[in-house]
């Protein structure tokens, strides 16, 4: 979510390890079910993009062995942890030249609709493709389910809602493409690749949940202040509400989508 002064998100803060441990749970096991239907295994060269944190990087290091190899790249590496199970670099997509390759098996996820040059970074990823190799891109859609308490009985719910707003409204702000998700198989199929496909997983009510919308709030709530979106007594009436466990919060759908360079 990138801004005149950085990223809305930025990894710097220190709830961004808790965001990066909650989406680890919510997603590492849908990437990883993915990642198995496309033939991930021994030997393959993969390249991790936007890794933000370790756990996807290193469970595909598991998977392709000795004799594979797994690069890790992101714009900041300081989340990445133990780097001796693959290779780590600094690498902003969409900018700098693509990193080596070709490869077997390309991933992002929640990253795309961040970036700036987006038709060029797909362009790169596609590019980063040996013939018969997968490209596997996974993100959010806020536009197609924006509400954080799809069940709003009551006003710890509508304060939800109302935040969830002044959030997308900040993303947008920021040149975020809200919808960007569902537009990915037509993309993926403009780009030239074969046997495309898409999915979506939504989770309704999760702990995993609760945890993200503490650390995304918290990472925000100077920006919702400044932008008059909220005030600091609704934001701790917000997080104190989250805290209790007695709302059911979800998250955007994530629609992953993967297709084969002929």
């Amino acid at each position: 979510m990138v801004s005149e002064d950085g990223y809305l998100l930025d990894n710097r803060q220190t709830e961004a390890g808790q965001r990066f441990g909650a989406l680890s749970e919510l997603f590492d096991p849908w990437t990883f079910a993915h990642m198995r239907r496309l033939g991930i295994s021994e030997g393959w060269r993969c390249w991790e993009v936007g890794a933000g944190g370790p756990t996807v990087p290193s469970w595909m290091a598991e998977q392709v062995g000795g004799r594979g190899s797994v690069l890790a790249t992101d714009i900041d590496l300081s989340w990445i942890g133990d780097r001796a199970r693959f290779e780590s670099l600094r690498h902003e997509l969409g900018v700098d030249a693509v990193p080596g390759g070709p490869f077997d098996l390309v991933h992002t996820r929640l990253v795309l609709v961040h970036v700036a040059a987006r038709e060029k970074a797909l362009a790169d990823l596609v590019a980063a493709l040996r013939p018969g190799g997968w490209l596997l891109v996974e993100e959010a859609d806020p536009d197609l389910q924006p509400l954080v308490c799809p069940d709003e009985v009551g006003p710890p719910e509508e304060l939800a809602n109302r935040l969830k707003a002044g959030f997308r409204m900040l993303m947008a702000a920021r040149g975020v493409d809200l919808a960007y998700a569902r537009k990915l198989p037509r993309l993926l199929r403009s780009a030239g690749l074969a046997e495309v496909q898409a999915d979506a997983f939504f989770p309704v009510s999760s702990p995993a949940c609760n945890q993200l919308e503490i650390a995304t709030t918290e990472q925000i709530r100077h920006r919702l202040t400044e932008a008059g979106l909220a005030t600091d007594e609704e934001i701790e009436e917000h997080l104190a509400n989250v805290r209790n466990g007695k709302m059911d919060l979800t998250i955007s759908p994530l629609v992953s989508v993967w297709g084969q360079k002929p």
